[in-house]
């Protein structure tokens, strides 16, 4: 590339790291007297918060009008603290300035000066700051959790149980895989959130006596193999995107800065339902011919769904729930009696 660039024969004749970036004087006055402004309206703002959170547990009638009142000139010292106390470290850091005219020795902004002489003995200067304090957000409504789930699946054909279902119950198999937003409903209680995100669903159908699926055309049936089977597994992968209402307590906690909701080992239910795409469909065969152990996997669609949907829900305590789901869709387009795909297991909701 022929721009002047870098190469062996530059000389690179001086690189420094500096601690701060250098500032004009009167600049940074002036932007350390609006920070004591923006301090006074935080902090007020913080308040108003905080007092908007007490009038709403008075009016749910979790304390009572003196304890509002106690709750209120409490919140009110605390915040006037603050802006004191947050108002004399940015006095301190004007006197600072003002009589060493620079901020040279604070430590809030890391910076890295680059200084290269190129082949041309221009010299090029680069500048990178980094800042060390990360924003507290105040009400953080929204959360997230990697979402995993596994367990039992099996299928049904409509107007019958499980026990004529023509698949084995212990070798059909399901798991998931998903990331979920967790968000508040109201603005002062955590007893109902909305939960959605999406999902990879891996489901699989375990074929019994011998046989296997087979596309006829005018639809999808089993038929029996004609060697000895060891495994006929059916497995489909879908992604979708899953929408739950989640009721149950929690915790609160308040800090100086911020207050959260925690349902950490607190009881829970979720109910809602899922939608989405048939990613891929496969079907895997063990067997053994002339002596020798053979696998087939048989890429096709077999006829089954494209478009998933259905019914979910779990219920349990902390980051651990039983789960269940069940397809509304039927598994196969064109057979005359629907099969719906069900699961059953244990899912896991990791912060």
């Amino acid at each position: 590339m022929k721009m002047k660039t870098i190469t062996l024969g530059i000389l690179l004749w001086l690189i420094a790291l500096t601690v701060g970036v250098a500032q004009d004087t009167g600049t940074t006055l002036a932007v350390l007297e609006q920070a004591k402004e923006q301090v006074i309206n935080e902090e007020k703002e913080a308040l108003k918060k905080e007092v908007e959170v007490i009038n709403g547990r008075l009016e749910q009638n979790e304390i009572t009008a003196e304890n509002a009142e106690v709750l209120k000139r409490e919140v009110a010292e605390k915040r006037a603290l603050n802006i004191e106390n947050r108002v004399a470290i940015i006095d301190n850091k004007i006197a600072l300035l003002e009589r060493n005219g620079s901020l040279a020795d604070e430590t809030e902004t890391v910076g890295i000066k680059i200084t290269l002489a190129g082949d041309d003995g221009e010299e090029r200067i680069f500048n990178v700051g980094v800042t060390n304090e990360k924003e507290v957000v105040y009400d953080r409504r929204t959360t997230s959790d990697l979402v995993f789930a596994l367990g039992l699946n099996n299928a049904i054909l409509d107007g019958e149980g499980l026990d004529d279902s023509p698949y084995s119950i212990g070798g059909s198999r399901f798991a998931e895989l998903g990331v979920a937003w967790k968000t508040r409903v109201f603005e002062n209680s955590n007893w109902l959130r909305v939960k959605y995100g999406f999902s990879f669903q891996f489901n699989g159908l375990k074929s019994t006596d011998n046989q296997f699926l087979i596309d006829t055309g005018e639809q999808t049936e089993l038929q029996t193999y004609p060697l000895d089977l060891d495994k006929s597994k059916l497995r489909m992968d879908n992604l979708v995107v899953p929408v739950h209402f989640e009721f149950g307590p929690s915790k609160r906690t308040d800090k100086e800065n911020y207050f959260r909701y925690s349902t950490y080992k607190k009881f829970k239910i979720g109910l809602g339902g899922y939608a989405g795409v048939n990613l891929r469909t496969v079907q895997k065969l063990k067997f053994r011919e002339d002596g020798e152990d053979r696998k087939k996997k048989l890429k096709a669609s077999f006829n089954t769904n494209n478009f998933i949907y259905g019914l979910s829900g779990y219920i349990g305590w902390g980051t651990t729930s039983f789960y269940a789901k069940y397809d509304l869709n039927s598994v196969f387009k064109d057979n005359p009696t629907a099969l719906h795909n069900v699961s059953l297991g244990l899912r896991f909701d990791l912060d």
